[in-house]
């Protein structure tokens, strides 16, 4: 076990936190899992769901682990690769999404032969931040003008959002907003970021006129997120009030320390426990005290990845931690949000916690990235360290050498004059 733990790089506590999370999701999907079982199997055994669980964070953490081995300047070069592809992938998903739970869940794509099924925004979200990092660190000592940067930049991100958008609204305005922060401390000018934040509002409501005016031409999660914000900003009943309801049925029954492990009520209830709403049934089982530790958690982290990218010795690793480690706090942010209803349903889980293999994976991914740039100050300190010792070593063999040259003097100083006449002896014997 020390062996293994020695053998991780990067940010130690980055690493204890993670596993902090991902040791408090075992107790919390095991038991929002419950009902889950009941309806599926006709029990309420969850450990199924627990060991399937189980078996996604250990696959999240060799995720982790040899993606945080590899050095982080190769991920510039792969977003350039990887951005076509994505698009192929995000046009293959609008158009062929995956059918779960009976629901069209354009959002999903299944890998063929396996049978796993994955959003892929969220590896698009972060090939996106990495290309942005790319970009914006490639132009630092660059003079920018607008034009080159919108065909550059702006283009191969709205193409993404655009994407995105018609399935996923919550997805595209979090990741336009994380691009935003990103110009933003990459010191792009802000004149040009309040250009883009403009045109970006205006392509959204064009996109809102045409939704409305054509309403079959856009199917499937169009219909779902434009509800959800009519349902959030109306008295209008629906689904997503159902859902709300019994979520905050569930918080106020937590009260200060909750009803205890594995006795939420609120579980048989929630369609979405485990995932979506997992933060209700935290809050049901532990209390205001664990919905506060739970809190605390992930705005520790947050605070790592500052004090991560304040110590990147590079552009380029300063945006990668930004871009990667920000959007995983603000989206446990947001599912905490959409929990107490101070916003509409998002979709969005809590990461790291809630149940879900490819979230938990691409969290994962995000993390591996961020762990390979403080892996990078971590070894160049390690080295100036060693050759630290190694001139005060050499420092030594020389200050030893010289004091032995000085000792030499001294001996060869000594006075070995010949006073007397050599040849005063035979002139005496004679």
């Amino acid at each position: 076990m020390k062996e293994i733990i020695n053998s991780l790089k990067g940010d130690k506590v980055i690493w204890a936190f993670i596993a902090l999370l991902a040791l408090f999701s075992f107790m919390s999907v095991y038991s929002a899992s419950s009902n889950l079982a009941y309806m599926r199997h006709g029990s309420g055994n969850a450990l199924t769901y627990l060991l399937k669980h189980a078996i996604q964070v250990f696959l999240g953490f060799i995720i982790i682990y040899k993606i945080h081995k590899v050095p982080y300047h190769y991920f510039r070069a792969l977003s350039l690769i990887a951005l076509p592809f994505i698009w192929v992938l995000l046009v293959y998903t609008l158009f062929k999404g995956t059918v779960i739970e009976g629901a069209n869940a354009s959002r999903w794509v299944e890998i063929p032969f396996i049978g796993i099924s994955f959003q892929t925004s969220t590896l698009a979200a972060i090939v996106l931040y990495v290309y942005v990092a790319r970009y914006l660190s490639k132009k630092r000592e660059e003079k920018v003008t607008f034009q080159a940067s919108f065909i550059e930049l702006w283009i191969p991100v709205f193409i993404t959002l655009a994407l995105i958008l018609p399935a996923n609204f919550s997805t595209a305005a979090l990741i336009f907003s994380m691009v935003i922060m990103l110009t933003f401390i990459g010191q792009y000018p802000i004149k040009y970021i309040g250009i883009i934040i403009g045109t970006g509002i205006a392509a959204l409501v064009l996109f809102v006129l045409v939704v409305i005016a054509f309403p079959d031409a856009f199917r499937n999660r169009v219909d779902t997120w434009k509800n959800r914000i009519e349902n959030f900003t109306s008295d209008k009943p629906g689904e997503d009030d159902y859902q709300i309801k019994n979520a905050k049925i569930a918080i106020a029954s937590g009260g200060l320390y909750g009803l205890g492990p594995g006795k939420s009520v609120q579980k048989n209830f929630l369609p979405q426990s485990s995932s979506d709403f997992i933060f209700a049934i935290i809050v049901e089982e532990y209390g205001l005290l664990g919905a506060l530790t739970v809190l605390g958690l992930y705005l520790l982290l947050l605070f790592r990845f500052v004090v991560a990218a304040h110590k990147a010795n590079s552009l380029f690793g300063k945006l990668l931690v930004v871009g990667l480690g920000f959007p995983i706090v603000f989206q446990a942010l947001i599912n905490m949000a959409v929990a107490v209803e101070l916003l509409p349903v998002t979709g969005q889980t809590l990461p790291l916690i809630s149940s879900g293999g490819s979230s938990i994976w691409m969290t994962c991914i995000a993390i591996g990235i961020i762990l390979s740039v403080t892996k990078k100050d971590e070894e160049i300190a390690q080295e100036l360290e060693e050759k630290q010792k190694r001139d005060e070593a050499l420092q030594k063999l020389i200050d030893k050498q010289l004091q032995e040259d000085e000792e030499g003097s001294e001996v060869e100083e000594d006075d070995f004059s010949i006073t007397e006449n050599p040849l005063k002896a035979v002139q005496n014997k004679k």
